[in-house]
């Protein structure tokens, strides 16, 4: 069992930064990789970034590829999410997930509650 907590969220200019945080609970934090996805109102939930076990590896949505980075520390129980040169179309609920290096939410097996990002224009 893991449990997940996102913090970071808020409103930010467009152009702004902001950094999201998951704070992950459970022994087997580190055998999973985790992932970013986002929910926009009325939208479906899509993929943003993930990064596998060990930190080694991320892949990252070619809409905030260059302005996202997905990272870990295992040491931590922490995954991260940098955001860069927000867009408003960036705006939605972010949520981290727990399970396999994918893209596709439904092989995330423990997901967080959730954290609103506004961007604003």
């Amino acid at each position: 069992q893991v449990q997940l907590v996102e913090s970071g969220g808020g409103l930010v200019q467009a152009g702004g930064s902001l950094r999201l945080s998951c704070a992950a609970s459970g022994r087997t934090f580190s055998s999973y990789a985790m992932g970013w996805f986002r929910q926009a109102p009325g939208k479906e939930r899509e993929f943003v970034a993930t990064v596998n076990w060990n930190g080694g590896s991320t892949y990252s949505a070619d809409s905030v590829k260059g302005r996202f980075t997905a990272s870990r520390d295992n040491a931590k129980n922490m995954v991260s999410l940098e955001m860069n040169s927000l867009k408003p179309e960036d705006t939605a609920v972010y949520f981290c997930a727990a399970g396999e290096y994918s893209v596709m939410d439904y092989q995330y097996d423990y997901w967080g509650p959730g954290t609103q990002v506004t961007v604003s224009s």
